[in-house]
């Protein structure tokens, strides 16, 4: 069954029914790096000394801009510093994958999208919300909440597609090692981080992608995450138009040299890239 979720805008609690239908998305990658961002604090690795701005990955996530429609898929610890650094004035909605740090832990810093726009909608799954409120209880505090914290309007999803504004969004259900967690399809383009097992069924879900977004840590197997050989046979299999491998590890190597090794529609995305589909 589809879910269609109408969300607020302002003080005032107004709500915004999203009329036109635009399907042209631009993606804006705000970070491309693993848990610890590159570079490493405190490491002599040569990608970690890089002068190469496409070797300094922030925390991953991306930013979807459709019309009217602004879309943040996870709200990492860099994520103050990812938005200054681009003309972003309005987030519509926040699309968590999981509970990870690395995903989680900027929440707090949607507050200047809440002073001007009133509460910010969420959505993710029940054990992700739990999660949060176990981090950042003040945020989800009902008595004698402080001043000026950021409220959310939650929005609990499971594996079934469902709508924000006319966007349909589809969850698509990966394994981060034994953790369930959601990367999200929209249109014609796919978004997957942490992943490192796919069943036949959710694979279905990405047939015809103009672009696939996949996670390809490094060039060694991983126990939690796709190295870059499993990204490329997964690449293939699926047979999107055009891929980006993102949650990238130093150990993955130079971006402009691995990006020589990989085939002609398959590329290292980087901080700050914006691409239209």
């Amino acid at each position: 069954m589809l879910q269609s979720y109408n969300f607020k805008q302002g003080r005032k609690k107004k709500y915004i029914i999203f009329t036109k239908i635009n399907n042209r998305l631009k993606i804006t990658f705000l970070g491309t790096g693993t848990s610890q961002g590159i570079p490493i604090i405190g490491s002599n690795h040569p990608v970690c000394l890089s002068d190469n701005p496409k070797d300094k990955r922030l925390r991953v996530s991306v930013l979807i801009e459709c019309e009217d429609l602004t879309l943040l898929i996870d709200c990492g610890p860099d994520f103050r510093q990812q938005l200054l650094r681009t003309n972003c004035s309005q987030i519509d909605a926040v699309l968590f994958t999981h509970e990870h740090s690395d995903h989680t832990a900027g929440i707090d810093d949607l507050r200047p999208f809440y002073f001007r726009q009133g509460n910010i909608p969420v959505y993710t799954h029940a054990r992700v919300v739990a999660a949060l409120k176990k981090r950042f209880s003040y945020i989800f505090e009902n008595e004698n909440k402080y001043p000026g914290v950021l409220a959310l309007d939650v929005h609990k999803i499971e594996n079934t597609p469902f709508f924000i504004g006319n966007k349909k969004i589809i969850p698509i259900e990966v394994h981060h090692h034994k953790l369930p967690v959601f990367g999200f399809r929209t249109g014609d383009f796919a978004y997957i981080t942490d992943a490192k097992t796919i069943c036949d069924e959710e694979i279905e879900k990405l047939k015809n992608l103009e672009v696939l977004v996949i996670n390809a840590l490094r060039l060694e197997p991983h126990l939690s995450h796709f190295n870059l050989e499993e990204a490329l046979i997964f690449i293939e299999r699926v047979k999107p138009k055009k891929a980006y491998l993102t949650h990238i590890s130093h150990h993955m190597g130079f971006h402009d040299d691995v990006q020589k090794t990989l085939p002609e529609n398959i590329f290292l995305a980087y901080d700050e890239l914006n691409i239209s589909i």
